[in-house]
């Protein structure tokens, strides 16, 4: 039930996403979701792709910095308190989440939230005990 999500280390200067993005697309790699988190010298950022070891292999055979890191795909109800029922139920289990982003399914009437969380496991069988979906890598890459 983890994500592979590729992250990817880039200094904070002109065309360096460009960069990354322009070797993906000329090896056919779709970019499902992403998420870039900055300082001031140097950003990440978050990739869930169609093909994740293919992505990291590609990334680092062009000298980007890349690693892979698991992650939690949860299928939420697009209306309001979608989110906010399944934040109450990690944060009644005691549950940290990480870092979280999200996207709308073009396919659906639903969003789904890629969340870190420190307890995986831990999460995934409460979101699974409270009826909630959680999202196969195998659904996401192919949205």
């Amino acid at each position: 039930m983890n994500i592979r999500q590729v992250s990817v280390f880039l200094e904070n200067k002109k065309g360096r996403l460009a960069d990354v993005t322009n070797v993906l697309a000329g090896k056919g790699i779709n970019i499902r979701a992403l998420f870039l988190a900055d300082t001031q010298d140097f950003g990440v950022l978050r990739l869930i792709v169609n093909d994740a070891e293919k992505t990291l292999s590609i990334l680092k055979d062009n000298n980007f910095v890349a690693q892979e890191t698991h992650v939690i795909a949860v299928e939420v109800e697009d209306k309001p308190g979608g989110l906010n029922k399944i934040l109450n139920v990690l944060s009644e289990n005691n549950i940290n989440i990480e870092y979280m982003y999200a996207f709308v399914e073009k396919k659906a009437d639903n969003a789904i939230v890629i969340f870190k969380i420190d307890e995986q496991e831990k999460a995934i069988k409460t979101l699974k005990d409270n009826n909630i979906g959680i999202v196969t890598t195998d659904v996401l890459s192919n949205l």
